[in-house]
């Protein structure tokens, strides 16, 4: 298997979804702007999600697919498919469980999560209203991170790619044509957000049957795999939940902070995932199960060369990715978001946090590279330890920046720890036996450094001002950001080219 074409293509079917979540969250911006509604439709769809990234794309991920794709290598396929039947039923009774609990437990989540909507009734009601709506997306789309990683392990990595793409249209579908059936227009959103857990659902079904995997009730509670996808959940959890708690207290931060605070933080961290999602989650989904494959077959140095090919690639990506953010942000916030009820001060707000933000993007990179290095030691512990210390450090530095940069100081502390984060794994990962990092990564480094400082030369040359940006048009913004961003690639890899950097060994990494 090509590791590269196989990352393009991944990359290439998130980068579909990600442009849909542009539209879709540049169709929210113009219908419903930033203000009391938006912001309680972000907590509400904030909570589900967090819980998603713990339960299912966190914990029950970095626990399953190392087993799975243990069972996969040294089991017989019967052995494999009573594995998932057992996994799924027991991860559905739970989620149902939890699903339950959060309908009929919204407002004390909404107390809990956002403390300073509490002053004002009518927004505590409406959040906890979203809330009961949106809370069920959490069992739909559990399954259908269980369903990916079945995917995944069996190299099909495409359609979990392309499945976040039914969210995006069910939002703008739901936006565009069903908001006026509602006496609160904003709750279109919230049901918009069921009904793309369901289109997730089903869309990945199919596939499973191709592959035999398609899950069956089983309910077996002394299943030694069980348990040892239990056990391993048990700190992954712990560790998962560690980076969601920071997530959520910046947003009890947030909640009282000025009307629309949520809502900027929201856009500017929308924008910060593009890279993030394409690039990170791309390549996590690639690593972790070869990875495990490696290391259960005892192949060190194929282990130790994955995890120094998929680390060099992302800093090539990340280094230019974070500091094209910084300085194209004016152009990205007004092409993307400033219509309709979204306002100029609007585009400076998310601006600020988004230049934060922007400050943790290669850290964010990394870990979804270092951290499955060690998922697929069945390590859990020691990246459990690290976001520990790393929610500590993340909370000093909120309760320092917060009072002199609001809102952006929020977002500044998670960026700066998502850098303590990665440089703490990758520290303890070195030291350990299996990797070895190669002998040129210093002039690798100074490369990549010298070619992204000419990018952002010529882009800072070429940006133009901002009130060239708030008064052009929409296709004149869209033509000229276009440019740039065409521009600036043009330029970094040929200024990577004259440091003779061979950007072709990547694409022939294979395994």
């Amino acid at each position: 298997m090509n590791l590269f074409k196989t990352l393009a293509s991944v990359g290439g079917m998130t980068t579909i979804s990600r442009i849909l979540g542009f539209i879709r969250d540049s169709i929210i911006a113009r219908i419903f702007g930033v203000g009391i509604e938006t912001d309680a439709f972000f907590v509400a769809f904030k909570i589900p999600n967090l819980l998603r990234r713990i339960s299912a794309e966190g914990a029950f991920t970095q626990a399953f697919i190392p087993i799975l794709s243990e069972y996969k290598n040294k089991k017989s396929k019967l052995e494999v498919n009573f594995l998932i039947n057992k996994v799924a039923t027991l991860l559905g009774i739970f989620l149902v469980f939890i699903a339950l609990l959060g309908v009929f437990g919204a407002p004390w989540l909404i107390y809990i999560s956002a403390p300073g909507f509490i002053a004002d009734p009518d927004k505590f009601n409406l959040t906890v209203n979203l809330l009961q709506i949106t809370f069920p997306y959490i069992f739909f789309i559990s399954l259908v991170s269980m369903a990916g990683g079945i995917l995944n392990t069996y190299g099909k990595f495409i359609v979990p790619a392309f499945t976040p793409v039914w969210l995006n249209i069910s939002f703008i579908v739901s936006a565009l044509y069903f908001s006026d059936f509602f006496e609160e227009p904003i709750k279109v959103l919230a049901w918009a957000v069921f009904f793309g857990g369901v289109l997730q659902l089903f869309f990945q079904i199919p596939f499973l049957k191709q592959i035999g995997c398609l899950p069956k009730f089983n309910l077996d509670l002394k299943d030694k795999g069980v348990w040892r996808i239990l056990r391993l959940m048990g700190p992954a959890i712990l560790g998962v939940s560690i980076m969601q708690i920071s997530l959520l207290i910046n947003t009890i931060f947030a909640s009282f902070l000025a009307a629309g605070s949520v809502s900027w933080l929201y856009y500017a961290d929308r924008l910060m995932e593009f890279p993030a999602g394409v690039l990170g989650v791309a390549l996590s989904t690639i690593l972790l199960p070869n990875l495990s494959k490696s290391f259960s077959s005892k192949k060190t140095a194929d282990y130790s060369e994955l995890v120094n090919w998929g680390l060099r690639l992302g800093l090539l990506l990340a280094v230019p990715a974070a500091t094209a953010l910084v300085v194209l942000a004016i152009p990205l916030i007004t092409t993307l978001f400033y219509y309709g009820a979204f306002t100029e001060t609007d585009v400076l707000m998310t601006q600020y946090a988004l230049t934060a933000y922007s400050i943790g993007l290669v850290g964010l990179i990394l870990i979804k590279i270092l951290a499955p290095a060690f998922y697929a030691q069945q390590n859990v512990k020691t990246p459990v330890k690290i976001a520990l210390f790393t929610l500590l450090c993340t909370q000093f530095m909120n309760l320092i920046f917060i009072g002199y940069l609001k809102h952006a100081g929020l977002a500044l502390a998670i960026g700066i720890g998502a850098c303590i984060n990665a440089g703490l794994l990758f520290y303890h990962l070195k030291k350990g036996n299996i990797f070895k990092l190669k002998a040129d990564w210093m002039i690798f480094l100074i490369k990549i450094i010298f070619a992204t400082f000419v990018m952002a030369i010529g882009l800072l040359y070429f940006k133009g001002t901002i009130d060239l940006w708030i008064n052009y048009s929409a296709f004149y913004r869209f033509i000229h950001l276009l440019a740039l961003i065409l521009f600036g690639i043009i330029l970094y890899f040929i200024a990577l080219k004259l440091c003779r950097l061979n950007i072709s060994d990547f694409f022939k990494k294979t395994i």
